[in-house]
């Protein structure tokens, strides 16, 4: 049955409950969508799914614009199946008009939005009888909502919106509805002597959640950037100390950047997961509009302190963003290729620190940190395909593993592990040794013992389901993973000063 069709007949359904709201004298109550029934806008959301396709297609966005909004929305509804059932909600504002429609009121949507999207959505709510939307020709924003919803209700309606625009809707209805506005255009709202029915103030993103957007807590991986500088002898130097504080900087404000960008490109997958729903940008927190701009200032800050370091620091920073591009468009959707690349994303994080202080690279180190961080990926695959086996999927949301995948993806996870173990004994034996660097090389057996420990731990719970999707932040929070890397962080010292 055609959308149209079911909303006839909702309508029809709903002939009995709009009289008893004339009798109640109840106006109707015409909800806007973008950022007040959604806590997301739809213009944005399938904007962004467009483009996570094919970047290209960016040029195409903006030769629709050209010819309008309406032309765009219409052009992009037509092309991008969103799925809006998984569309993050104001449930203040659903229970409220709920509520209202169980009084026998009529309840509709008003919505800048593309019409054709606009009734996808309305079948998501029992209570929708209505669809007023852009048509690929006027835009539903501002004066010409207000001169629609005045003719088709000329006997008044109450209007459920948040922005700038919605006061000249406001100044035609009979009662407001304040559902995620600012406080400026609530009190501007207010100012117009309405009545208001309800307020529904949108949660205010805070520090904690714009820390958890830009994930702070990941910062704690690029503190690889310092190895290069501790295992060169340079870390007493005042110097070589400054680039790599400075390093570090950039690959953390890159990597927030670039994992902006990723939740971008993700939020479909995003908000049928378990945990990741409930980041910032897939749950509607965060603003798609805001994040984008926040993303950008972010990579260019990057790209000005690698600057600074030199050349060959501003190279290994745009591989990596390339990388990390690369992985978020198409990469992290190949099995067995996304684990690569995480662990060559981590090593990326060496590299930046080995051009920072002009220290020798080290093949010791870098195979070293493909083998484990590999491993570590491998771990963070193998976690989301337990928990979504457990959940009778046979498919993983937005990767290209199968639930069948478990037992390969957990042998080549503890393959991968072992071998970085055997390789720093290998380095222990026929680098460490020879060098002469350590005062006590003895003391760094240790190393490969305590790694052992580790690793083991890592897979054994991973492999119990008891394991957090990230290995790295699940380490820095684990008491017996921090006892572990200070022993071995200790016996290094030792190994190094005494």
């Amino acid at each position: 049955m055609q959308p149209t069709g079911i909303l006839q007949m909702r309508a029809l359904n709903f002939a009995t409950a709009e009289q008893k709201a004339l009798q109640a004298d109840l106006p109707p109550l015409v909800l806007d969508v973008d950022d007040a029934l959604l806590r997301t806008d739809l213009l944005h959301e399938t904007a962004v799914a467009y483009v996570k396709a094919n970047p290209l297609r960016v040029v195409q966005l903006g030769l629709w614009l050209l010819q309008g909004k309406a032309v765009l929305k219409r052009k992009l509804s037509e092309r991008v199946p969103l799925d809006v059932d998984h569309l993050p909600v104001n449930e203040d504002l659903v229970a409220f008009a709920a509520a209202e429609h169980a009084k026998g009121r009529k309840v509709g949507l008003a919505t800048a939005a593309d019409l054709l999207l606009a009734h996808r959505l309305a079948r998501r709510f029992d209570f929708i009888s209505f669809v007023i939307a852009s048509d690929g020709v006027t835009n539903l924003k501002g004066g010409h909502k207000a001169r629609q919803l005045a003719a088709r209700f000329p006997s008044g309606f109450a209007y459920a919106g948040d922005s700038q625009a919605d006061l000249k809707v406001w100044r035609q209805s009979r009662s407001i509805v304040l559902a995620g506005a600012s406080p400026s255009v609530a009190q501007a709202a207010r100012n117009l002597g309405k009545p208001v029915e309800a307020e529904f103030p949108r949660p205010s993103l805070g520090l904690k959640g714009f820390a958890k957007a830009l994930r702070i807590h990941q910062w704690a991986k690029n503190a690889l950037v310092f190895v290069p500088l501790i295992l060169s002898g340079m870390a007493d130097q005042p110097m070589a100390l400054l680039q790599g504080v400075v390093a570090f900087a950039a690959m953390s404000l890159m990597a927030s950047g670039t994992y902006l960008l990723n939740d971008l490109f993700d939020l479909a997958d995003d908000r049928k997961h378990w945990t990741k729903r409930n980041r910032p940008l897939a749950s509607g927190a965060l603003r798609i509009k805001h994040g984008i701009p926040i993303a950008a200032a972010l990579i260019a800050t990057s790209f000005v302190a690698a600057a600074w370091l030199g050349l060959a620091s501003l190279a290994v920073l745009t591989l990596y963003m390339a990388t990390t591009l690369a992985y978020s468009f198409y990469l992290k959707r190949q099995p067995i290729v996304d684990a690569f690349t995480l662990a060559f994303l981590f090593t990326l994080r060496l590299g930046i620190g080995i051009t920072a202080v002009a220290a020798p690279p080290s093949p010791w180190l870098l195979v070293f940190s493909m083998f484990l961080f590999t491993s570590l990926s491998f771990a963070k695959r193998q976690t989301e395909i337990q928990r979504s086996v457990a959940k009778g999927q046979t498919t993983i949301s937005g990767r290209g593993y199968l639930g069948a995948d478990s037992g390969l993806v957990l042998a080549m996870g503890m393959a991968t592990g072992m071998s970085a173990i055997v390789i720093m004994v290998l380095y222990i034996m026929n680098d460490v040794y020879p060098a002469g660097f350590y005062h006590m090389p003895q003391l760094l057996w240790v190393l490969p013992a305590a790694l052992f420990m580790w690793i083991s731990r890592i897979w054994l719970l991973c492999h119990r389901g008891e394991l957090n999707d990230d290995p790295v932040a699940f380490a820095v929070r684990d008491k017996i993973s921090i006892a572990l890397g200070g022993i071995m962080g200790a016996a290094f010292l030792a190994g190094w000063l005494v």
